[in-house]
């Protein structure tokens, strides 16, 4: 595919330095990139590199000035290379219509153009949005709903009852709608409580691959629109996501907690039950949440604190050895002058 400089600048959003007409058929690292390539870089400390790059043209944040080189200014690089990316990214190959190989129970609700592919498993009362594309492996239980324009790739499982909106991806083998993890305790047994609700996703949700999130006890757990969830995060029973957060790969939410619009968990972060986060909180990769957070908090550690007071504390922590040292030597002073005004 060929698009000029100046076509590609009214896709993104920028303005040009340079030659609008230039050719570009490509996008490539800035490293990597060869003539007839975009490439972008997202802050002056790798200006440098715009020196002796071979791209055609960069996608520059305003700062940056050089001569000689084709440019497309905007004030984010990475999202309008993420517009371009779009364009030139190979589309895979989709098998139009219903595979009879696949498996459709009674009563379904098929939209227009309609992508089932081999051995999936399709429930009773099922009803698939216009232009979903769901591959093989896949499960979807009894009285599922699929919006429109729904990715749902290989061995995915959507258990009975879920919904799911509009424009949503679901990545390889993301499970939702599996039960809440709930039992009530009986002498030293466990007795298992039953899980009545169900998982709602919002429009435009991405949801990683391996993924669980469990359905409710009863009510629905929900993931509000525009949501992005990583590989391997756990959403217990109950809780509801707020919109545009991000939940990065290995971060676990226990049940019946809410979080609000604009959340960032970092990796492996870890949430305890019953807990609210406001609006636009940051988490640390590797913390733990403990208690409730207010909105627009960055926290780090476990228990979180504030991200500046974390800071502080982690730069005591190689000195803790020296200090308890220090301590004890003023503790056995401090005892043998108590002994000698004693005596």
């Amino acid at each position: 595919m060929e698009k000029t400089l100046r076509e590609l600048a009214e896709l993104a959003g920028g303005e040009i330095a340079g030659n609008g007409d230039t050719v570009l058929r490509g996008v490539a690292p800035l490293e990597a990139a060869t003539e007839g390539d975009i490439t972008f870089i997202a802050s002056s400390k790798h200006a440098e590199s715009l020196r002796t790059t071979s791209a055609s043209a960069v996608i520059v944040p305003p700062e940056i000035q050089i001569e000689g080189k084709n440019l497309l200014i905007t004030r984010n690089p990475q999202l309008a290379f993420a517009k371009i990316l779009s364009i030139y990214a190979s589309k895979p190959d989709i098998r139009e219509g219903i595979d009879k190989r696949g498996f459709i129970g009674r009563n379904p609700k098929i939209g227009k153009n309609v992508t089932v592919y081999p051995f999936v498993y399709i429930g009773d009362n099922a009803e698939i949005g216009d232009r979903t594309v769901i591959r093989p492996g896949t499960y979807i239980g009894n009285g599922c709903r699929l919006g429109e324009d729904v990715t749902v790739y290989p061995n995915a499982t959507i258990m009975e009852g879920c919904i799911i909106g509009n424009r949503v991806i679901i990545h390889p083998g993301a499970v939702i709608g599996s039960d809440g993890f709930g039992f009530a305790r009986d002498g030293k047994k466990h007795y298992k409580i039953p899980q009545i609700g169900i998982v709602q996703i919002d429009d435009d949700v991405e949801i990683g691959a391996n993924t669980t999130i469990d359905r409710a006890s009863f009510g629905k757990t929900w993931i509000k629109r525009g949501t992005k969830i990583d590989n391997l995060v756990q959403v217990a029973h109950n809780d509801v996501i707020g919109e545009d957060c991000i939940l990065v790969a290995q971060s676990g939410i226990a049940g019946s907690c809410k979080l609000g619009s604009n959340v960032i968990l970092g990796g492996q972060v870890g949430v305890g039950d019953h807990i609210n986060i406001g609006d636009n909180v940051m988490v640390a990769g590797q913390a733990g949440v403990t208690s409730d957070i207010p909105d627009n908090q960055v926290m780090s550690g476990y228990p979180t604190i504030p991200h500046r007071e974390w800071l502080k504390a982690s730069l005591t922590f190689p000195h803790l050895p020296e200090m308890r040292k220090s301590i004890n030597e003023l503790k056995k002073k401090v005892a043998e002058l108590e002994a000698k005004l004693k005596s």
